[in-house]
């Protein structure tokens, strides 16, 4: 049904309009007490074995949304709603900002795939932080929060940037991700040197510890699938040094050349982040390096690719303890994180593994050893 919906409608407008649109009525949907019952009773039905933990919290399964869709805190419910275990808002920046101009999203249809040059455009860290404290939640979700830089402020200022923005949000955050691989952001990805990563992460931690007393909020950095092999060991290694809590694996990748792509060559060669089905293969690859580098130290979050339980469930046998989508959402409509629950349930209870802990992994450590 959504299929045809989607080649009868969304596909003929706009990739950024039909997105507002269906925003709208997932919003829409969430605000209407009797709908929103409906709808989550019907999409988001909950499986006892999948109940997962990671990072000192408890989910109700280890799929999520990823950062992007979601990007000023206006539907979490609505997410919840549609069945995802957790959504991780933003990217949010210390400022506000329009993002690029438009045109800056294309669907790319023949390879289920997206390339975005959006240049994170969000409300600001101070709108988001007011509207998640006034936030009262209809469904029980945990919310990661996503930062970056502000377009405008020199790479040299970044650290202050992020730091800003970690003492607006981190008390409103389950989880804290520091984004320094988006490619829509001018030397945004410079910041994964682990010379100028370090005193980064460093000063969000401290900055994260000193704002919310009461609790640590976990923090994880996202990385590009772009960075080479030995670069993404780097990153592996400084993330266990520093103590932080994950790693998000990975990002959208500026890569055309390799990749198979069917479309047309005139979206093809639009500037950008590509995302959806032909990044897969690295991205899964990043995981499996990242896990037989740091093990179980590390929780490791697998995205990239996701478009069905056979996707997520080869992310958590190379060691994903939660996985993440959001390309595959905007084809696999409302039934898509209800088909990713059902399918891993299937294949765990076909698995040799009692518990879906049992399963990250075990791919990664029969290969390596």
């Amino acid at each position: 049904m959504y299929k045809f919906f989607f080649q009868l409608v969304f596909k003929r407008m706009d990739p950024e309009q039909a997105h507002h649109l269906a925003f709208r009525w997932i919003r829409l949907a969430a605000r209407t007490p009797v709908l929103r019952t409906f709808v989550a009773a019907a999409l988001a039905p909950r499986h006892e074995e999948l109940r997962t933990e990671a990072l000192g919290l408890r989910m109700h399964g280890p799929f999520g949304l990823a950062a992007g869709f979601d990007k000023n805190a206006v539907a979490i419910d609505g997410m919840s709603m549609l069945g995802f275990d957790h959504i991780e808002i933003g990217t949010v920046t210390g400022e506000p900002q329009p993002g690029n101009p438009r045109k800056r999203l294309f669907r790319l249809v023949a390879d289920r795939a997206l390339i975005n040059r959006m240049g994170f455009n969000n409300e600001g860290s101070a709108a988001v932080a007011e509207r998640l404290a006034a936030r009262t939640p209809v469904f029980r979700t945990t919310v990661g929060v996503n930062i970056g830089k502000t377009k405008v402020v020199p790479e040299a200022e970044a650290v202050g940037d992020y730091v800003k923005s970690t003492e607006r949000l981190a008390a409103h955050a389950d989880y804290l991700v520091v984004n320094v691989s988006s490619p829509n952001t001018p030397g945004l990805r410079n910041l994964q040197s682990t010379e100028a990563l370090r005193p980064l992460l460093t000063a969000v931690r401290e900055a994260a510890d000193r704002t919310v007393t009461g609790r640590r909020v976990p923090l994880l950095v996202k990385i590009a699938p772009d960075l080479a092999d030995e670069d993404v060991d780097a990153v592996a290694d400084l993330a266990v040094e520093l103590g932080l809590d994950g790693i998000i694996a990975t990002n959208t990748t500026i890569a055309r050349d390799g990749l198979g792509l069917r479309s047309d060559t005139s979206l093809v060669q639009e500037t950008g982040g590509l995302s959806g089905a032909p990044l897969k293969e690295r991205s899964l690859e990043v995981l499996g390096r990242l896990y037989a580098r740091v093990g179980t130290r590390l929780t490791l979050v697998g995205v990239g690719g996701v478009e069905n339980a056979e996707d997520a469930w080869q992310r958590i046998l190379a060691g994903a303890t939660l996985v993440q989508g959001y390309s595959a959402f905007i084809y696999e409509g409302p039934f898509y994180a209800r088909a990713i629950h059902k399918g891993l349930a299937a294949r765990l209870a076909a698995s040799p593994y009692a518990t879906l802990a049992e399963a990250v992994g075990a791919e990664t450590r029969r290969i390596t050893q």
